[in-house]
């Protein structure tokens, strides 16, 4: 799974499970030419080293959160759904349709991770184009959304994840979804988001949420939330 995995419409919900296996062949359960069994759902890479993004985010925070709890949701998922149908319909799409429960739980934390990482850069730069104009409508200017979206992520009780997210006429919004919850599940594209489980940030902060939140935006792939926002309105 790619980070243009992330840019693709989920043309198979509410489809039959013949048109999702046709679609989501890719990630079907398959024998490699060695014999070993390939998993349905496959951690994708960092799209960077893992100590590029120091000093937001250690090497060793990055070790932990990608190496060991992001691992470990492909691996309980993959577990889960081992023999089942649905080990052939994409990720996104098990997000979409799975209900309340240990498939939905680890599938979304497997996608929301994933997208996490994409969320992310060395050096961020300031949004542009389209998204910019529909931050400035929804939201007044980028220090807004920043300030609206880090009160979001700060005060969210327990774990989860605080998203900026568009609906399929480009309007804005800003959610703190508590635990796996997604904005998939709400009928919405994500756009950007900050994870807040303590995992997350643990190593490096301890338990200042806020200092890890500050820092998370000198490092945003805007970019990468612009062909989010595109493909919500595409």
């Amino acid at each position: 799974m790619q980070r243009r995995d992330f840019l693709v419409g989920s043309a198979v919900v509410g489809t039959g499970l013949g048109s999702a296996l046709k679609t989501a062949a890719v990630q079907a359960q398959s024998v490699s030419g060695k014999g070993e069994t390939k998993m349905a759902f496959e951690q994708p890479p960092l799209p960077y080293a893992m100590d590029a993004l120091k000093p937001f985010l250690s090497e060793e925070q990055i070790q932990f959160h990608y190496g060991k709890h992001h691992a470990a949701y492909f691996k309980n998922l993959n577990a889960l759904l081992e023999g089942k149908p649905e080990s052939a319909v994409s990720l996104r799409d098990v997000v979409i349709q799975a209900p309340a429960g240990p498939v939905f739980n680890n599938a979304a934390q497997a996608w929301n991770h994933s997208f996490y990482w994409d969320c992310l850069k060395p050096r961020g730069v300031a949004p542009s184009g389209a998204l910019a104009a529909a931050i400035e409508r929804d939201f007044g200017d980028l220090a807004k959304l920043r300030a609206a979206m880090s009160e979001a992520a700060v005060k969210l009780f327990g774990s989860g994840w605080a998203w900026l997210a568009a609906d399929k006429d480009g309007k804005l919004q800003v959610l703190a979804l508590g635990n796996a919850d997604t904005p998939l599940k709400h009928g919405l594209e994500p756009v950007l988001t900050i994870d807040v489980w303590e995992h997350a940030y643990y190593i490096d902060y301890r338990n200042d949420r806020a200092k890890y939140v500050e820092g998370f935006w000198d490092h945003v792939d805007w970019d990468f939330a612009a062909k989010c926002f595109a493909q919500a309105t595409g």
